[in-house]
């Protein structure tokens, strides 16, 4: 009687054994239809399209001064007068200061004397070398020897005096450094000097900065993947912080051509003219609009994965996923342009996903 009894716990373990592992062979079956399922997702797909897009950046930029020198005394001397004051409109040639120097003019004056004279002694010489030229076309009226030496004479002479002569006009041009003009039209932004100061040779202090105001460049640093979308027609538009609604235009004037090794980027500049309103040293915010020498492959931007594992979209050839690393330029319109091993006839996934696993099958559509 109690080994009956003992017998049913038993069989009742059976049972829920068999049970849990029906259940488990059953789930294992569901997800085992779900994996199969998912690798036979329908995924879909467009073609790469060629395009030659016009497309706008924003960048920032700097408005400069067309031109803009910091002027240095030539030569040793004090500031005996100035002429000019920070904001002072300026013509090319005009006088700003004039430093004294009386040792320079002193040389100066030697000089012009040592070259006067010299002058005296060269014109004699000529003279005399004419004279006995002309006499010697009477036969035995001048000695050979006295011709040849008169002849030396002169052409020494003639020497000493270009030498004298280039010495009075260095002394001279030195003399001529004493007063300082502006290189060009515009307004003196920095005066460094007072009257009776020293200045000169090591001394290394600027007398003035002189920028030129009615001319401006506008400097812009186009980004590497923009480099090849510069041509001799880019026109930009541009703002300035101080005026507010106000927009200005310009067109490319220069471009560096070469990228710049630190900020990956090529410079160009845009010229104004006659911007009364802007100053120069201006923060700009402009939008350039550029295009392609050549048409670009292009894809919609939901078609690129950036990913840890890199930059890719994904190819589907003959249902097997591949995924196709690329580099990406503009966008535009809900596309993306990319760089890769692509040509437009491969179908490209419409929605790119990492969950699409190189080498996996999938239907397209």
């Amino acid at each position: 009687m109690n080994t009956k009894i003992n017998k049913y716990p038993t069989l009742i373990l059976l049972g829920l054994s068999l049970s849990f592992i029906i259940s488990a062979c059953s789930q294992n079956k569901t997800e085992s239809n779900e994996k199969v399922k998912k690798k036979e997702q329908v995924v879909e797909t467009v073609f790469p399209i060629k395009d030659q897009p016009i497309y706008s950046i924003s960048l920032p930029g700097e408005l400069k001064p067309y031109e803009e020198v910091i002027i240095y005394p030539k030569t040793k001397g004090f500031v005996k007068k100035l002429y000019a004051d920070r904001g002072t409109l300026v013509r090319k040639g005009q006088l700003l200061a004039v430093l004294e120097a009386p040792e320079v003019l002193q040389k100066n004056a030697l000089d012009r004397s040592s070259a006067q004279k010299f002058k005296e002694q060269y014109l004699y010489s000529q003279q005399s070398y004419q004279r006995l030229k002309k006499a010697s076309q009477k036969s035995g009226a001048v000695a050979a020897i006295e011709l040849e030496r008169a002849m030396s004479q002169f052409k020494s002479d003639s020497a000493a005096y270009e030498s004298a002569k280039a010495n009075s006009n260095i002394s001279g041009q030195l003399g001529r450094y004493l007063q300082i003009r502006s290189p060009f039209d515009g307004i003196v932004t920095q005066r460094n000097i007072s009257e009776g100061a020293l200045v000169g040779e090591n001394m290394n202090t600027a007398l003035f900065s002189v920028a030129q105001n009615n001319r401006l460049r506008l400097v812009l640093a186009i980004p590497e993947k923009h480099a090849s979308a510069i041509n001799k027609n880019t026109i930009a538009t541009f703002t300035v912080s101080g005026l507010p609604g106000r927009t200005f235009k310009a067109s490319l004037s220069r471009s560096a051509d070469v990228l710049d090794k630190s900020s990956r980027s090529v410079n160009v500049e845009f010229d104004i003219n006659h911007q009364t309103l802007l100053n120069g040293g201006e923060y700009a915010q402009a939008k350039i609009r550029l295009q392609r020498p050549d048409s670009t492959l292009w894809v919609p931007t939901s078609s690129v994965i950036n990913a840890q594992a890199g930059v890719f979209v994904v190819r589907i050839t003959n249902g097997i996923i591949e995924r196709v690393p690329v580099l990406t330029g503009s966008q535009l319109d809900g596309k993306i342009e990319v760089y890769g091993d692509l040509s437009v006839t491969d179908k490209i996934a419409k929605t790119g996903s990492e969950e699409l696993i190189e080498g996996g099958k999938t239907n397209i559509k």
